[in-house]
């Protein structure tokens, strides 16, 4: 006989050790628990758990078919409150699970409140994420939001697995970049403001970077036209010539023109501040280049001095990394001016005093993927622990169907526009299905504001990170299909129900519940149980698609339900109280797995 299993056991587990017991009495095989692969049946098959039999055959000496049946009708015999009945399909044993059992699975998600998201310990690893990285020159466009959104979600989804996490930004506050938008507000704004503009702070300096380059483009086509060669044209024209001697300036400490910086800077940390608080993006710890590539030049230095870098006659500093297949690399131009190398080397000094990193993880754009091996094999060769292992989290381009973006020549896709218009068009197609009449005005904004964002972050978080993609936002929108909206519809809905079962005193609870479930309620339950796994892998594999997939795949499941069976109208009390059970836990898990993607759920649409 099968010994008494803990009840507090899953389904799978309770099965692997059954199955344990049953070779050991029928085959008097010792068999590990490893051996033992327990997988979701196939659609096509009866079943929801199907047990590989072709590991048991060397102790059965039987075929795979046989093996099976011996094996099924064991399990049936002596773990009937489990099994309730079997079939083989060559070497898979497709087991149907008893309904007491999906129903005991169903109470246990519903008494746990945070069912799949695993709590900080004391010994949590610290992983730290560094995402958004943004110039001071310009606003935040359409890359910076997918950037913000997968580090963002990334943070949330390592969490719930229960790390500790720290949430970092670089801000680039420093270059000839910067200095081209603060020449050309000398030159052409006129004492203007965001406040005597109107503008956000950030695009008041956006626009004064692409005027410098559009008056630089025509001093350059003026020398081209005199005679001058191209390239030296690009060199000698006058206000490139002036933003590198503000640059120069800058870097010997000139007081009036690091008043101007400071100055024009925060003007662009408020203008970011807004972008991110609409966006749900915040950062636990901001890091500016202006500090950390003095501390990565010390470093830099500190592995000349140890042999690790070493100096070319011109006084450069370069690292040899020709040992482990690459080149060799610049850390210091022979001026002493340093690279961005040198800023990722410094800013890792100072990440490394503020906190014990166990794990480091860069979000940035594939076109760095070279730059993030070259820190890697630098950050250990410096002695930092995780710089071995360092993550880049490397994500493809994202455009509109219009095409590239190119930020010095205006033409970028704004942050603060696309996520207006995002709104504004959830609104009007809200208007435009009927579904906000009885709603009043503000709660109708207050839902747009939603469902806006959920399809702009939802859109852009379903696509494997790593993939280029191309943003449709009227495609985002829709309220079928694998949208942000069509999950948040099917959240507002089920809300709906429960305030319906509420107010008619319908009870939520199936405490010593017998009932018989139907396959689709099955469905759902395996479905929902799966969702720790979900975040588990996610997690593995920095993910934020698999969270945003899955919760497209349990809505469908949901609806195909929903479809099929009644939920309030039913009139077996029974039945009606597990599928309040499964709506509401349904919507619990959507709810978590909407919220580690940034998304809110509105409670009604």
């Amino acid at each position: 006989m099968v010994p008494r299993l803990l009840t507090d056991m899953k389904i799978e587990e309770k099965i692997q050790a059954a199955v344990q017991v049953a070779l050991k009495s029928l085959y008097d095989a010792d068999i590990d628990a490893k051996q033992i692969q327990i997988q979701q049946t196939r659609s096509e098959f009866e079943g929801q758990l199907t047990v590989v039999v072709f590991p048991f055959l060397r102790a059965s000496k039987k075929g795979p078919e046989q093996t099976g049946q011996d094996l099924g009708q064991y399990l049936k015999d002596n773990l009937s409150d489990v099994v309730a009945d079997f079939n083989v399909v060559k070497g898979f044993l497709n087991l149907v699970i008893s309904s007491s059992s999906w129903v005991a699975v169903l109470e246990a998600i519903n008494a746990d409140d945070r069912f799949g998201l695993k709590a900080e310990t004391a010994d949590s690893p610290l992983v730290m994420i560094e995402y958004s990285s943004p110039n001071t020159n310009k606003p935040l466009h359409l890359g910076h939001v997918r950037n913000n959104l997968l580090g963002s979600s990334l943070a949330r989804i390592l969490a719930a697995n229960g790390n500790k996490v720290v949430k970092t930004n670089i801000v680039n506050d420093r270059g000839i970049h910067i200095c081209k938008s603060m020449l050309a507000w000398l030159k052409y704004g006129n004492g203007e403001t965001p406040e005597s503009s109107g503008k956000k702070g950030d695009h008041l300096i956006g626009d004064y970077y692409v005027a410098f380059d559009q008056h630089y483009r025509e001093e350059v086509k003026q020398l081209v036209a005199q005679g001058m060669d191209e390239e030296k044209a690009k060199q000698e024209a006058p206000l490139i010539k002036e933003a590198h001697e503000m640059l120069v300036k800058w870097e010997q400490n000139d007081p009036e023109v690091r008043a101007l910086w400071r100055k024009m800077n925060e003007w662009v940390y408020a203008g970011f501040d807004e972008t991110y608080k609409m966006m749900g993006v915040s950062f636990d710890k901001i890091y500016y280049e202006s500090d950390t590539y003095l501390e990565g030049k010390e470093k830099v230095m500190e592995g000349l001095d140890k042999g690790i870098f070493y100096r070319r006659e011109d006084g450069s500093v370069w690292a040899d990394l020709t040992g482990e297949g690459l080149d060799e690399k610049l850390l210091l131009r022979s001026d002493g001016t340093s690279v961005y190398m040198t800023q990722d080397i410094g800013t890792a000094k100072l990440r490394f005093q503020d906190y014990p990193i166990d794990k480091m993880i860069y979000v940035v754009g594939n076109e760095q993927n070279y730059h993030f091996q070259v820190l890697s094999i630098l950050l250990d060769k410096l002695g930092f622990k995780w710089g071995k292992d360092l993550v880049h989290f490397s994500y493809g381009m994202v455009e509109l169907p219009s095409g590239k973006m190119k930020s010095r020549e205006g033409t970028v896709v704004d942050a603060d526009d696309l996520i207006a218009k995002m709104i504004e068009d959830a609104y009007q197609v809200s208007r435009e299905m009927g579904k906000n009449e009885d709603i009043p005005e503000e709660e109708a904004r207050e839902i747009a504001r939603k469902v806006g964002l959920g399809a702009l972050k939802y859109f852009i978080l379903k696509v494997d990170a790593r993939k280029n993609m191309l943003f449709n936002p009227a495609e985002s929108i829709d309220f079928n299909g694998n949208t942000g909206p069509f999950i948040q519809y099917t959240y507002a809905r089920i809300q709906s129900v429960l305030r319906k079962a509420q107010s008619a005193q319908d009870n939520l609870g199936i405490q010593n519940i017998q009932v018989d479930l139907s396959e689709k309620e099955v469905e759902l339950i395996q479905k929902m149980n799966d969702f720790g796994e979900v975040v588990e892998q996610a997690g593995k594999d920095y993910s934020p698609s698999g969270i945003a997939n899955y919760c497209y795949e349990l809505t469908k499941v949901f609806n195909q339900f929903y479809h099929d069976f009644s939920i309030l109208n039913e009139p077996d009390e029974q039945k009606k109280a597990v599928r309040l059970m499964l709506a509401k836990n349904v919507a619990k898990i959507l709810s978590e797995g909407m919220g580690l993607l940034g998304i809110e759920m509105p409670e009604r649409m």
